[in-house]
């Protein structure tokens, strides 16, 4: 069965400040998540993410709540006019707790994509372990971090 989601939740001992910042910045978005980052933080705009091994991924900003939500829209094949239909929806809440941060991730839309369904399965339970490692290494990484800058 193929899931129309993956979700996973972190709890990091860092303000949601420097969290926010190591999510959206491409400089701190390499040190955790991909090779190479493109981003501008506007609704509507486009970027792209690099994995070495793993190709490269065009996105779209859909939300950017600081420092509560940050949501884009990926997909692997480039030249694609992202849609619902044949792209991921990743959505990033922050939640403020005792000091430290709260971060869930949902990746949604695996169950939309017009793939067939072993690829979508497959694609599903790579980005599931992927963002597992992937948080280890960010709640790491914010561990070293000082507090958020003005």
């Amino acid at each position: 069965m193929i899931p129309s989601a993956v979700e996973k939740e972190i709890l990091i001992e860092a303000p949601v400040e420097v969290v926010w910042q190591l999510l959206t910045e491409p400089d701190q978005i390499r040190q955790w998540f991909a090779d190479e980052a493109e981003i501008e933080l506007r609704v509507g705009r486009k970027g792209a993410l690099a994995f070495k091994g793993h190709g490269s991924y065009e996105l779209q900003v859909e939300a950017v709540d600081p420092p509560r939500r940050f949501a884009f829209r990926w997909v692997r094949r480039p030249g694609l006019v992202l849609r619902n239909d044949n792209s991921l929806l990743v959505e990033l809440f922050l939640e403020p707790e005792n000091g430290s941060t709260r971060l869930r991730v949902v990746e949604s839309g695996f169950d939309a994509i017009d793939w067939s369904d072993e690829e979508r399965a497959k694609y599903a339970e790579e980005h599931s372990n992927g963002w597992q490692e992937c948080l280890g290494r960010l709640r790491d990484l914010a561990r070293t971090k000082p507090a958020a800058r003005e």
